[in-house]
């Protein structure tokens, strides 16, 4: 193998190192944290709201940790909609995406033998950006909030959006 070769294979090892890097930190996430639960908003039938993290479900209402840190019981019978809070995955989009475009546009032109490898470097970095921007934007659409009306619903279709709600709380089976 020529030396010119040897170098090339060794700029794509390191580049391919940097990526794999930067894809394990940018999906890792902290994998001994204690379970939350979601993030809800409710709007009461009185127009008023309290938001917290939900704790559990009981028959007839639902506890949250509001934001000052007390407990808040909430009657089912009083709420008129419900807003879960979710959290944006554009960064996790946009890193998958930049890694999986990138990767891969810088990387088939040396595997297939280009004649040219800087000017496919080139098309591997803005595919790489175009990758970054698509998955920052299938990334957000992931994480917007989902709404759960309550009044106007029958018994049967709240107790099966409230056994929803109660596998996204802290304490899933209270009794």
């Amino acid at each position: 193998m020529s030396q010119g070769k040897e170098k090339m294979k060794l700029k794509i090892n390191k580049l391919v190192s940097l990526f794999l890097v930067f894809f394990l930190l940018t999906l890792s996430g902290n994998l001994y944290a204690k379970k939350q639960g979601a993030k809800l908003i409710i709007t009461k039938k009185d127009g008023s709201q309290t938001a917290g993290e939900l704790i559990t479900v009981k028959e007839k209402s639902l506890l949250l940790l509001n934001t000052e840190g007390w407990d808040v019981s909430v009657g089912i019978a009083d709420i008129r909609d419900i807003r879960i809070l979710k959290k944006s995955k554009a960064r996790t989009g946009a890193g998958i995406g930049l890694v999986i475009c990138g990767v891969g546009g810088v990387l088939a032109p040396h595997l297939g033998g280009a004649s040219d490898p800087w000017y496919w470097s080139q098309v591997g970095v803005l595919t790489g950006a175009a990758g970054l921007l698509v998955g920052a934007l299938v990334g957000g659409l992931f994480g917007i909030d989902k709404k759960i009306r309550f009044e106007g619903k029958s018994d049967a279709e709240i107790k099966e959006a409230l056994d929803k709600l109660g596998k996204k709380a802290r304490i899933r089976d209270y009794k």
